[in-house]
């Protein structure tokens, strides 16, 4: 006798039939959660969407608000017992890293011109600071001054107007930072590829465990499945993905997606864990994170 799938009403008894789930407003999330998000995906639940910048979405992970939620995978292993890592929908790529950004070119154009300094960072559980930490570990002797949070699209002026010395900034930035004025002082992604050789793990897509195995599965299908869809039709994204672009322009728009919507946003595969495992296993080490249990990562 065949056992009846308890996720199938668990799926639908969220917000009436609606997944609640949480990503931000940028072009890469916009572009792959589109056909979802519009109900062009056959047989995917309905979802209620909130837009969130990438702060606020783990700190909803780490109080098990929401059904799904795109976040850093710095806060992994904070939330892992409660959520479930989907194997897609996520960012992680070559070249596409976070940058330290400054007014000036510095005296030595390294990062030693940061010890001491205060630098901006878009979250102190983003990936994009966990890849901070473990190059200033290397880089920065005698370490940095303070860091201060602020939402990312707020970093590149503070840094332009001298609120801060130095910020880090990850999206679309890589692109429009020359026109505020600013230099490259390094590169975060060049930095881990340099020393592991894997992709840059950046934003996780994971799923609350308590909604079962099964709908965890259909959930991932769900999202490769819009992935897929907005590859096969771009065109059809583009007013959902420029709604939300807060006036950014489009070519940089498309930049964005080309740069972090790839092959690891279909499917980790082996790379895509190997790098998760392995940012997370050297911040551990460095006591950076707590340590992740040995199947954590797993999926259904």
């Amino acid at each position: 006798m065949t056992t009846p799938d308890p996720t199938a009403t668990t799926l639908e008894a969220s917000a009436n039939g609606s997944l609640r789930i949480a990503y931000s407003p940028c072009p890469n999330d916009t572009f792959v959660f589109d056909a979802w998000a519009h109900g062009r995906v056959p047989g995917a639940p309905a979802l209620d969407v909130r837009f969130a910048d990438i702060d606020i979405t783990n700190g909803m992970a780490e109080r098990g608000e929401y059904d799904v939620l795109k976040v850093s995978y710095a806060v992994l292993p904070w939330v892992l017992d409660e959520y479930a890592l989907l194997p897609c929908g996520g960012a992680l790529g070559r070249g596409c890293g976070p940058l330290v950004l400054t007014r000036g070119p510095g005296e030595s154009g390294t990062g030693a011109d940061l010890a001491g300094k205060t630098v901006a960072v878009p979250s102190e559980r983003s990936t994009a600071y966990l890849l901070f930490r473990l190059w200033a570990a290397d880089q920065v002797p005698g370490g940095v001054g303070a860091i201060t949070v602020m939402p990312f699209h707020e970093i590149m002026p503070a840094v332009r107007d001298g609120r801060v010395d130095a910020g880090l900034v990850i999206h679309e930035a890589r692109f429009t930072y020359q026109e505020y004025g600013l230099h490259r002082l390094a590169d975060m992604g060049e930095h881990w590829e340099a020393t592991t050789g894997l992709p840059i793990p950046l934003g996780a897509i994971i799923a609350k465990r308590s909604l079962g195995p099964d709908a965890l599965r259909r959930l991932a299908e769900a999202a490769r499945a819009s992935v897929r869809m907005a590859w096969d039709d771009p065109e059809a994204s583009r007013p959902y993905v420029l709604e939300h672009a807060q006036e950014m322009d489009p070519a940089v728009a498309d930049q964005h997606i080309g740069l972090y919507v790839n092959e690891f946003t279909a499917d980790l595969g082996e790379d895509g864990y190997a790098a998760v495992r392995g940012l997370l296993t050297r911040a551990a080490a460095e006591g950076l994170v707590p340590p992740l249990a040995p199947d954590a990562l797993s999926f259904p």
